[in-house]
């Protein structure tokens, strides 16, 4: 199919979705370990965003800035870790949101529902 055939949903928004939306037969113990995995992936993902701005830092820092101290920067990537962690919870970024869409089609209309 070609991106710019009318069919695509790229090009009709308005298309209905390829994927029908899930039943209420959702199993609990599926959603509750993927909604787990989404969120310890969205950690990783910040820590490894974080960790690698960090370093950046660390290259251009002076040869006596705090960046360089080696107990400074524990106490950093520590901090830094637990800040991810913190952002991941609270799914600050969305890529969890956008893994369960994924994983769990009809999960986040049933949420909805209940609340």
């Amino acid at each position: 199919m070609r991106i710019d055939d009318p069919r695509h949903t790229l090009a009709n928004p308005a298309a209905e979705p390829a994927v029908a939306p899930a039943d209420e037969r959702l199993d609990p113990a599926y959603v509750a370990k993927a909604t787990e995995a989404a969120v310890e992936f969205e950690r990783f993902f910040v820590s490894h965003m974080l960790r690698t701005m960090r370093a950046s830092t660390r290259e251009m820092a002076d040869e006596d800035s705090v960046f360089n101290n080696r107990v400074n920067q524990d106490m950093q990537d520590m901090a830094d870790d637990l800040l991810a962690g913190n952002m991941a919870g609270q799914r600050a970024f969305g890529i969890a949101d956008a893994i369960l869409r994924q994983l769990v089609p009809g999960a986040a209309a049933a949420q909805q529902k209940k609340t």
